[in-house]
């Protein structure tokens, strides 16, 4: 199935990579996207899900191919729409994603397949990069879940232009 101008939405994941520093402050993995939609923003791992295979098999293998990372997985953290128009009106791109919170990486770190970059970003410093809309809420539930403060999953629909990337200041991810 094509991804841009899908006939039905595409299930995807995303990882929510945390890491604390020695200082107690956190830093999350983020991947520059080196391809549509959203090429060039920053974001969490994550793609499409494969047939025959399951959200958290899946979480894993896009965090081990754009990263070189492994990571202990779950909870879920978010379950979002993300919808981006043509400028003719036309859904381009219908993604359905689950983010998971990822913990205590293992390997190296190396950008692969179709990131740009990866790098561990101290999260007080995330509105210095351009993300993906959403993407600050998301971590920041993702901590809190880590923190067992009880954030509960959060569900929202993204709908915007094609190629739209988002401030930092609002913040999810693409697949």
């Amino acid at each position: 199935m094509s991804r841009r101008f899908p006939p039905r939405p595409i299930v995807a994941v995303g990882v929510i990579l945390l890491e604390r520093e020695a200082g107690g402050a956190d830093r999350v993995l983020l991947v520059r996207r080196g391809h549509p939609p959203a090429e060039g923003a920053w974001t969490i791992p994550g793609g499409a899900v494969e047939v025959g295979e399951s959200l958290e098999a899946a979480a894993a293998r896009e965090l081990r191919e754009e990263t070189g990372l492994a990571a202990t997985l779950g909870p879920i953290v978010e379950v979002l729409d993300r919808v981006l128009t043509a400028a003719d009106g036309r859904v381009a791109y219908h993604y359905v994603i689950v983010d998971f919170l990822g913990t205590c990486p293992v390997g190296p770190l190396a950008a692969g397949t179709d990131a740009a970059a990866a790098r561990f970003v101290p999260v007080a410093e995330l509105g210095a990069y351009a993300t993906t809309t959403g993407l600050a809420a998301v971590i920041a539930r993702a901590q809190a879940l880590r923190d067992g403060r009880g954030a509960p999953a959060h569900r929202s629909t993204d709908r915007g232009p094609e190629g739209a990337a988002g401030t930092g200041a609002d913040d999810g991810n693409f697949a």
